[in-house]
């Protein structure tokens, strides 16, 4: 990943500002829409972009928070805008989970144009103490000799949250009730009060109450083990084939300009070799990203696909 980081910036450093359309670029400021509120996974990465990107290209770059609906506000204002490198959106996996949920009114994968994967992490998977199980081995004996006892909490129909939970349940023959929230913070605070017994959240809120006992970390959804906790095993391990990454990443709309693609691909390698982005990566417990941008759409039409495949086998109907 380190080499796939470096051949982004190299390409990036060859970008220079150059005529888009008869016109030098860019001659005014950048908007970076987060589609949630601020504070979040996606205001706080595109904020490090943003910083870093306007001392480099000359221009401010503006992030414009646009909450709603789950992201798909923002990500439909991104799509329908002007390809000419003045809107670009930071997302989360989210994004596949959702538009494979609740299809959008556009292509969620040909209808773009993918800029940079920026991470990757997964979600942690943890249980109440009141539910006798130390290992996915057990949680899932526990389940099937009390089908329809567990809760499972998530942060909202069709989230990410929410789709890994119904692949683990295809996946392992097993039966938790869903139990959906509005955000990750009424779910954690639900499973430390026991009002339900299980969810998989990403890893900052879920680690201060691993390590305070209030609840009992059993695995991580990513296909290996997270080099940041490498004593907490992937659900892989006991369910083999099993993977629900979180990522984020940049893309801005269809038909942009090669080398505005180029450009913005380069400035979000040099971002996330800034200390700052470093600093908050580790945080959240994120992976490095980079790489070019037809990696990081082939991320989006897998999760897509994949999602759809799950909605479809698990007979899942999204709320009117």
């Amino acid at each position: 990943m380190q080499r796939a980081l470096f051949a982004a910036i190299s390409l990036g450093l060859c970008v220079t500002v150059t005529p888009v359309h008869g016109q030098k670029y860019p001659i005014k400021p950048v908007r970076l829409i987060s589609p949630f509120a601020p504070g979040g996974g996606t205001d706080m990465l595109g904020r490090v972009i943003a910083q870093r990107a306007a001392e480099t290209i000359g221009q401010p770059v503006v992030v414009d928070n646009r909450p709603g609906a789950g992201g798909a506000i923002g990500a439909e204002t991104t799509a329908r805008a002007e390809p000419d490198g003045y809107t670009f959106i930071i997302v989360s996996a989210t994004y596949a989970a959702s538009s494979a949920y609740r299809p959008p009114p556009y292509d969620p994968v040909n209808d773009i144009q993918a800029i940079s994967l920026i991470g990757t992490t997964g979600l942690l998977l943890t249980v109440h103490p009141s539910v006798p199980a130390k290992s996915v081995q057990e949680l899932i004996a526990y389940a099937k000799a009390n089908p329809g006892k567990l809760n499972f909490g998530t942060v909202g129909a069709g989230s990410n949250v929410h789709l890994a939970m119904e692949l683990f349940k295809l996946m392992t023959h097993t039966n938790f009730v869903d139990v959906p929230y509005k955000g990750g913070a009424p779910a954690m605070t639900a499973i430390v009060a026991g009002e339900i017994q299980v969810t998989a959240m990403s890893v900052v809120p879920s680690l201060p109450h691993v390590k305070s006992g209030r609840v009992r970390a059993l695995a991580v959804t990513t296909a290996k083990r997270s080099t940041y906790l490498p004593d907490i095993p992937a659900v892989s391990e006991t369910v083999a084939g099993y993977e629900a990454s979180h990522w984020y990443g940049m893309w801005g709309p269809k038909g942009l300009p090669r080398n505005i693609i180029a450009l913005w691909n380069g400035e979000v390698a040099k971002a996330l070799t800034t200390e700052e982005a470093k600093s908050r990566m580790r945080a959240e417990g994120l992976e490095a990203g980079g790489g070019p941008p037809e990696e990081f759409q082939q991320v989006i039409k897998r999760d897509v696909e994949k999602w759809r495949k799950v909605i479809k086998l698990a007979k899942i109907k999204p709320e009117a």
